[in-house]
């Protein structure tokens, strides 16, 4: 969920990168004196995403914040795919990868904490579920979320690996 200029950003860059075949999952900029943009995207059809995509993204992406001239003097462009250990930012995320294992911060304090580790449950627009590793259950505010992402492990590995290569 993307808010003021990444909102605005995200808003310019999206039909964009839609109609090439690609989704946005996340943009975030960084930096003060020479700010970076930073694009997450994935491809509409499930493929990995590869150079060549980035690329092609890059290109759209920058004439279209050309346009929008949203920086007064310098700044970068950064496109990535989202990673195997990817932030959790879309409803479709958090649903796909239920029974793995994230990490989440909330902006407003729940319960007394601010960040949270365990099993991914799933979401909906107004919540994102995790049973924590004490194993309680626990439904986090999206509106509050400020950041969420799945950790690396042998089986998050597994379950996002691509088919196994044929025989030589």
């Amino acid at each position: 969920m993307h808010e003021g200029l990444e909102a605005r950003l995200a808003d310019c860059i999206l039909p964009v990168i839609l109609q090439l075949g690609y989704e946005l999952v996340r943009v975030q900029v960084s930096g003060k004196e020479r700010p970076t943009v930073q694009i997450m995207a994935d491809r509409t059809d499930g493929a990995m995403i590869d150079v060549e995509d980035c690329a092609t993204i890059s290109h759209a992406a920058g004439a279209a914040l050309d346009v929008l001239d949203p920086f007064k003097g310098l700044w970068n462009l950064e496109v990535s795919s989202a990673g195997i250990d990817r932030p959790l930012t879309r409803i479709k995320d958090w649903n796909r990868f239920i029974g793995h294992i994230a990490t989440a911060e909330v902006m407003v304090p729940l319960n007394g904490r601010k960040r949270f580790r365990g099993i991914v449950l799933g979401a909906d627009a107004e919540t994102a579920r995790m049973k924590l590793d004490d194993g309680t259950e626990i439904a986090l505010p999206r509106a509050t979320l400020r950041r969420a992402k799945l950790v690396l492990t042998d089986e998050l590995i597994a379950a996002t690996a691509g088919p196994p290569a044929a025989p030589n």
